[in-house]
């Protein structure tokens, strides 16, 4: 067995800062009592301010220090969300509450390259997603835990001497994912002992009659002595992620920076799902209440990040903020499976189609859904009729063309809205025609034309009719280009 440790030590610090791309000097407290200093950001810091200070000593050293009270929920839902991004990983992780996460990665390290790889990743991938993490590795999941909690430099991933740095770690780490109580490390304590290997030493028998029987158990799991059976994590089948703001905000670029972490851990959640998704819902929390709510379509399944943050970017550009936002959430449901693209030793032939696709996306989001549209063929000869403009519409039709017949000589794509009379017909040379239109006698809008494909004198191509009622007037109906 391999089991890396991931653990989060600033888990409740950067549950409120990794949507603010310059904290300023904040701390977190914990509500007691007493109400303490629990964590501080690095201004805090540098003003000497440390983890265990009151609130009124800490705001009589630093007047302008923000307070944020310590919200469980939201460090278990980010905890959860970074679970579901090393699922990615691997398919056997487990959560290691209030602050780790434990992977079996014994089976995946040849297909990431290896425990360096897969190491390097994890930080990378979290940090910049704003969220700083410890790691470790050991045969236990446990002792992976302990050894990620007291990092040492220049250490090997999974040591021959293992049991030999567990005996080194202190005797406080007992207490960290076991039921072992304050009083039996109180007791360990008065009688001199300072580190797990020195606990080891100690007759079991002895333990268990001084009421210290989870302390043998817990160092049982840690050394591999007995089983460490853990409950497996299995990743949401719909993503929803919240993430608040330092302070409520109608500026667009602090909505820009949270907004990126959370399309980080969308996608991250994404590719543990082999899935792509062509509809999210970036939803901007107003500081009275009341939200904004921004649909990101794509026209096909993706989870390409920089393509969704580009599309988030467009919207905020044209929305009209009518309060501050003090937090953004977002939310994906129904993911889609997504191949990845296969190279070709001659190009890529979707690439064209990608890019595309691209472009109308980005449209749709600067001009709304009603500013891009499609052309629709309908069973109707007449030509201002035969098409239709709808909404654009990414998904293939699915219903049979309309269509039977290809129109019989050459048309323009666009005709004009209304055609429009022609003073001197005669200064036009006739290329082609006519071709005769008569139809929609059923509905009062019947038509009698001649059409003909025309050319002026400067070389311009038309396509003009003559009605064939009196007065049999010419008109221009469309242009080519």
């Amino acid at each position: 067995m391999r089991w890396l440790a991931l653990i989060l030590p600033d888990l409740a610090l950067q549950t409120h800062l990794r949507g603010i791309a310059e904290p300023g000097a904040i701390a977190i407290t914990d509500p007691g009592p007493p109400v303490r200093v629990l964590a501080v950001s690095h201004a805090a810091r540098l003003a000497g301010i440390q983890p265990g200070h009151s609130v009124p000593a800490a705001l009589a050293m630093l007047p302008g220090l923000q307070l944020r009270p310590r919200d469980r929920m939201a460090e278990q839902a980010l905890l959860q969300e970074v679970a579901c991004w090393a699922s990615a990983y691997t398919p056997r992780l487990s959560l290691d509450p209030p602050d780790g996460i434990v992977l079996d990665i014994a089976a995946t390290l040849k297909l990431f390259g290896g425990a360096d790889a897969i190491e390097q990743t994890l930080h990378e991938g979290l940090r910049h997603q704003g969220l700083r993490i410890a790691t470790a590795q050991a045969p236990t999941p446990l002792a992976a835990r302990w050894l990620a909690r007291c990092p040492t430099p220049h250490r090997p991933h999974v040591p021959a001497d293992w049991q030999a740095r567990l005996d080194a770690l202190p005797l406080d780490l007992l207490a960290d994912g076991s039921d072992v109580s304050p009083a039996s490390l109180a007791l360990l304590a008065d009688i001199g002992l300072r580190t797990m290997g020195e606990v080891r030493t100690l007759p079991r028998a002895g333990l268990a009659r001084r009421q210290a029987s989870a302390v043998i158990q817990t160092q049982a799991r840690a050394y591999g002595e007995t089983p460490d059976l853990r409950t497996e994590f299995v990743p949401p089948p719909s993503y929803r992620s919240h993430l608040p703001l330092s302070w409520p905000t109608i500026q667009i670029d602090p909505l820009l920076f949270a907004s990126r972490r959370l399309i980080a851990g969308l996608c991250s959640w994404l590719t543990a799902r082999h899935a792509g998704i062509d509809h999210c819902r970036l939803t901007l929390i107003h500081e009275r209440g009341g939200e904004q709510a921004i649909d990101i379509l794509t026209g096909t399944p993706s989870r390409n990040e920089a393509q969704l943050n580009l599309l988030v970017r467009e919207h905020l550009g044209r929305i009209e903020l009518s309060q501050a936002i003090d937090s953004l959430a977002i939310e994906a449901r129904e993911p889609r499976p997504l191949v990845q693209p296969v190279g070709d030793l001659f190009g890529d032939p979707a690439g064209g189609r990608e890019h595309a696709s691209m472009l109308v996306d980005r449209l749709r989001a600067r001009l709304g859904l009603e500013g891009v549209r499609q052309l629709r063929s309908r069973n109707d000869h007449r030509p201002e009729r035969a098409s239709q403009a709808i909404p654009f519409d990414p998904r293939p039709s699915r219903s049979p063309p309309i269509a039977t017949q290809r129109p019989r000589g050459d048309r323009p794509l666009w005709l004009l809205p209304q055609a429009r009379p022609i003073a001197d017909p005669a200064r036009l040379r006739l290329l082609r025609g006519p071709e005769r239109i008569e139809t929609g006698w059923w509905d009062g809008q019947d038509i009698r034309r001649d059409y003909y494909l025309a050319e002026t004198p400067d070389a311009a191509r038309w396509w003009i009719f003559q009605e064939l009622d009196p007065p049999q007037a010419w008109f221009v109906h469309g242009y080519f280009a």
